[in-house]
C-alpha cells in the first residue's frame, strides 16, 4: 500500500515517512500542498496524512480539492490544532480520521491500517479467501494454519490482490502501490512476485488469475466454492 505524506516540519516529516517505510508502506513525503496536489494528479495513493498548517495553503484546500472531483482517497489529518471546531470542520469537509499532535507512530500505523481496511470494505484485520488467513496487522498469510514464507514484496502484492479481491488489478497499479518514489520496480519484477506467489500458493483455494491485456486477478475458483 502506498502513503502520501504531507507535513511541512521536516523532522517530523522525516519520522512519520520513515515509520510507515518501517511497516511496510511505501511511502512519499512533500511539505507543501502544491506538491501534495501534483503527486496526487499524477501517482496513485492508497491513503494520505495531511498536516494542516502548510506554509503554502491550508491543508483543508487540499480535502476540498479532492472531494470536489470525487475523489475517494482515506485522509488522515495530523495538526497541532486541537479544538472541538478545528475537528468537526476538518471531519465535515472530508477528512476520514483527524489526530491531534503528538502521537506515538505505533498509533499512527494502527490508524492507516484502519484506514486501509474501511477503504477495501474489510473490517477485520484478519481475513480468509478460500484457505487463505491473511493477517494485515502481522503482514503475514497463512495457508491451513502454516506460515507462508513471503518476502515484503510479495507480501505486499499480495495484500494488494487480497483486499481487492475479485476486481482486476493492472501491473502499473501494483507498482504504484508498492513502490515510492525512490524506488525503482519494473514490470518484469511485478511478474515475478506473481509467479512466485502463485507457487507458494499452491492449491490454496484462490488463484491469481492473468487477465489477458489488463492485469491480475485474486479470486476464488468456482470449483473451489
Amino acid at each position: 500500500m502506498r502513503i502520501l505524506v504531507v507535513e511541512d516540519d521536516k523532522t517530523l516529516g522525516a519520522a512519520i515517512a520513515q515509520s510507515l517505510a518501517h511497516a511496510g508502506y511505501a511511502t512519499d513525503w512533500v511539505g507543501n500542498a502544491a506538491a501534495a496536489l501534483h503527486a496526487l494528479s499524477v501517482e496513485h495513493f492508497d491513503a494520505m496524512v495531511l498536516d494542516l498548517g502548510l506554509p503554502d495553503r491550508d491543508g483543508h484546500e487540499v480535502i476540498r480539492h479532492l472531494r470536489l472531483r470525487g475523489r475517494s482517497l482515506p485522509v488522515l489529518v495530523l495538526t497541532a490544532r486541537d479544538g472541538v471546531e478545528d475537528r468537526v470542520q476538518g471531519l465535515d469537509i472530508g477528512a476520514d480520521d483527524y489526530v491531534v499532535k503528538p502521537i506515538a507512530m505505533v498509533e499512527l500505523q494502527a490508524r492507516i491500517r484502519a484506514l486501509l481496511r474501511r477503504s477495501a470494505g474489510v473490517a477485520n484485520p484478519r481475513f480468509s479467501l478460500g484457505r487463505l488467513e491473511l493477517d494485515t496487522v502481522g503482514k503475514q498469510a497463512h495457508l491451513d494454519g502454516r506460515t507462508l514464507d513471503l518476502s515484503a514484496r510479495e507480501w505486499a502484492v499480495l495484500e494488494y490482490l487480497a483486499t481487492h479481491a475479485r476486481r482486476i488489478v493492472s501491473k502499473e497499479q501494483l507498482i504504484q502501490a508498492i513502490a515510492g518514489w525512490d524506488q525503482e520496480l519494473s514490470v518484469n519484477a511485478i511478474e515475478a512476485y506473481v509467479h512466485r506467489l502463485r507457487v507458494k500458493l499452491g492449491d490454496a483455494g484462490v488463484v491469481v488469475r492473468t487477465v489477458r491485456g489488463l492485469g491480475y486477478m485474486l479470486e476464488e475458483p468456482v470449483d473451489a466454492k
